[in-house]
């Protein structure tokens, strides 16, 4: 693989503004969820002991511990730790001399504390991606110093970390949809279901939803074979096979953000997919030039090694469709302008496939971690100078030890879906594994498994009532409850609360302890619960006065269709009423009571009072007025600011440049123009040479007949003087 300079940069950078949004959207969901006053309230997490600090961040290694000693109580802490790190996220964002490996460390560390007291609203798999890929972004990271060289030799080696991560997210959740057994992904028709049973859809999820049949199904086949077939060619030494898995890679996450609201995760995922591009692939996106590398000698055997490159690449483009035609059974059907596709292969042979090709895909990647290593070893052989070759030595002996013992540990969750190779891992694998378990480094993906509501999207409508004969509903901001409401689009935000109360309309309510809390805290007025279904509290239809009673029904909901004329419909939605899910309670009703008690959700003791320090108080002046904006609107204003600064540092630095260049250009050219300009001032100095000799001369002879002619003057002079005595005498 070539330089990989900056796509690690673009890694760092979209890192940073994930991280971004992550803290940003949860900060402002803690009073509600993780309050004194929340729906379930953080501080029943860390239960007051008589440990050490040491013994507690062993049960649960969390800063949290700390909020005491700052005169904190549990909501301020996790307040202040989310605040912090969405503030230096955002300055990472916008600030390249921050994204540094030691920054990085504290932004895994921040967010693994509040991880750890999130209970079920953080339990999410973007959230353990998130932690996972953070932890390797401080090994992918540089460590800035002063002494150290822009250049690192090892970062091919660590940055494979991030192709590899990518290739057991993708891989394990294309495999999980079949090895579920679930009829709609065998029956290639979850996409007819999907874009209206998915959590929080957005407006073109109705659009996707009236494609024809046909095409959802040829839809599903696409995503098999870009979930389970294309991730091979990640390691593939062809570069155009990387390149061509990375866009389509980067075209299924596109089109689930299209469709669905996912938060931060698909941006993730495509922020890992940076790991399959090269330094002159971004150069061809930026339309920068590329530098020339040295002719090679032996042009024919180049030649001949470009030609099998590009014979295996056709090859391999060709077997793939091959394959897909054969095990899906594609057929056109011309006269009516479609496509049958169906499942070819039994469930019995997909598992004949696993174990065929599950442990031949670690061995690929032990291969393609080889070379890296290798190729990186001889760069560092070939540094100049004794010194900076040892140190580039160590510095990859180091990162070549964290690489291998990563990838180690996650070939535990890795080989979940195959028996056989789970359990022929080396045992002190495992156990390394169980050790590093609580602090989600390596973790085990698998996203829509099965495809739930298939007779109807069930949904869960809370009804509030004075005098319980009058019943009103409580609309949330984001999930389907009015029908005449259009889907929203909040990513990269996730409403958690909202996304919980769709796993909870799957079951009954005892699955879902929390709901018993969130309608005893309606029926309290918690305003902090409230700004959870509302920020706007003026459209909470109890605002001035909580509800004496409270319900909740489950209804089926569907998209509407279009009208016969293909005129678009008044309503999003239609619903159907299933039945009751939570019977009628009220303030102090037993069946409420028993339920609180019953899952441990009774406050047992009054929340220690807050401190009137400066810290308490300015973090509640601070949350008081961020609360007040939309968290979408909030997300986008800080990463548009730090973009823009972002924008204008790397416009003055390309300024920069050019001055530079343009400087140097001109002393090149001073250079150049120095033997022709040292040539002339000698022919000069050799023409006035000869001039002053010429002049010289001409002064000597005029002199020398001066002097001729003096003593002509003198000779007749005397001539004369003879004359005249002579004549005297």
């Amino acid at each position: 693989m070539g330089d990989i300079r900056l796509p690690r940069h673009m890694f760092l950078w979209c890192l940073s503004a994930i991280y971004m949004f992550a803290f940003a959207s949860l900060y402002v969901q803690i009073p509600g969820l993780y309050g004194n006053e929340g729906v379930l309230p953080a501080r029943w997490q860390l239960r007051v002991s008589g440990k050490s600090v040491v013994e507690q961040l062993k049960d649960s290694p969390t800063l949290l511990w700390f909020g005491p000693r700052l005169g904190l109580d549990t909501q301020q802490c996790m307040e202040l730790l989310s605040l912090t790190g969405a503030l230096l996220s955002l300055m990472t964002l916008a600030l390249p001399a921050l994204r540094d490996c030691r920054v990085f460390l504290v932004l895994w560390i921040l967010y693994l504390s509040l991880y750890q007291v999130g209970q079920v609203f953080l339990y999410f798999q973007w959230d353990n991606l998130l932690l996972e890929t953070g932890f390797l972004a401080i090994l992918i990271a540089p460590m800035k110093m002063p002494w150290s060289s822009k250049v690192r030799l090892h970062d091919s080696v660590t940055f494979w970390l991030a192709r590899w991560l990518l290739f057991r997210l993708m891989f394990a959740s294309g495999v999980v949809k079949l090895t579920s057994r679930c009829p709609t992904w065998w029956g290639l028709t979850a996409l007819t279901y999907h874009y209206e049973t998915q959590c929080i859809p957005t407006p073109l999820a109705w659009f996707a939803h009236q494609l024809p049949v046909w095409f959802q199904k040829l839809s599903v086949v696409g995503t098999f074979v870009i979930e389970i077939a294309v991730p091979f060619m990640f390691f593939s030494p062809i570069r155009r096979h990387r390149l061509a898995a990375f866009y389509m890679q980067v075209l299924l996450q596109v089109l689930i953000i299209l469709s669905g609201n996912y938060n931060f995760f698909n941006i993730l995922t495509i922020t890992l997919c940076l790991s399959l591009l090269d330094d002159q692939h971004v150069n061809f996106w930026l339309r920068r030039p590329t530098p020339k590398t040295e002719n090679v000698k032996n042009t024919s055997l180049q030649t001949l090694i470009s030609g099998l490159a590009v014979m295996l690449e056709m090859g391999t483009y060709a077997l793939l469709g091959y394959w897909t035609v054969k095990y899906f059974d594609l057929q056109v059907d011309w006269e009516n302008k479609s496509v049958s596709t169906k499942t070819a292969f039994t469930y019995f042979e997909f598992n004949g496939f696993l174990k065929t090709v599950t442990v031949p895909s670690i061995w690929i990647g032990v291969l393609s971690l080889t070379w890296e290593i290798i190729s990186s070893m001889f760069k560092c052989a070939c540094e100049r100078g004794v010194l900076w070759r040892l140190w580039s030595t160590i510095q990859w002996a180091v990162m070549t030890a964290a690489t291998v013992s990563m990838f180690a540990i996650s070939l535990v969750p890795y080989t979940y879906f195959e028996y056989d190779a789970h359990s022929n891992l080396w045992p002190g694998v495992r156990t390394a594994f169980e050790l590093t378990d609580r602090y989600q480094l390596v973790n085990s993906y698998g996203l829509f498994r099965r495809m739930t509501g298939v007779g109807g999207r069930p949904e869960v409508v809370i009804e509030g009532s004075m005098d319980r004969n009058t019943w009103t509903e409580i609309e949330f901001m984001y999930k389907p409850g009015n029908m005449s409401a259009a889907p929203p689009v909040v990513a990269p935000h996730q409403p958690r609360l909202d996304w919980q109360m769709w796993f909870a309309a799957l079951g009954p309510h005892t699955q879902s302890p929390w709901f018993s809390s969130l309608l005893h805290r309606l029926l309290q007025g918690k305003r902090d619960v409230i700004r959870l279904i509302q920020t706007d509290e003026s459209q909470y239809p109890f605002s001035k006065q909580p509800p004496a009673y409270l319900r909740a029904h489950r209804y089926k909901y569907w998209f509407s269709e279009p009208k016969k004329d293909g005129s678009y419909p008044q309503r999003w939605w239609r619903r159907v009423y299933v039945e009751e899910f939570y019977p009628m309670v009220h303030l102090g009703d037993s069946y409420l009571e028993q339920m609180l008690v019953q899952h441990g959700l009774k406050d047992k003791a009054p929340p220690r009072r807050s401190s009137n320090a400066w810290l308490p108080r300015l973090l509640h002046h601070v949350s008081e007025h961020v609360r007040e904006m939309p968290a979408p609107l909030l997300l986008w204003t800080l990463f548009s600011s730090a973009a823009t600064l972002c924008l204008l540092n790397s416009l003055r630095s390309r300024a920069h440049h050019h001055q530079h260049e343009s400087l140097q250009n001109r002393h090149a050219d001073q250079q150049a123009a120095g033997p022709t300009r040292s040539s002339v001032a000698k022919e000069d100095e050799k023409k006035h040479e000869e001039d002053d000799a010429k002049d010289d001369a001409e002064e000597d002879g005029k002199e020398q007949e001066e002097d001729a002619a003096s003593e002509e003057e003198q000779e007749g002079e005397i001539e004369e003087e003879v004359d005249s005595l002579r004549k005297r005498k």
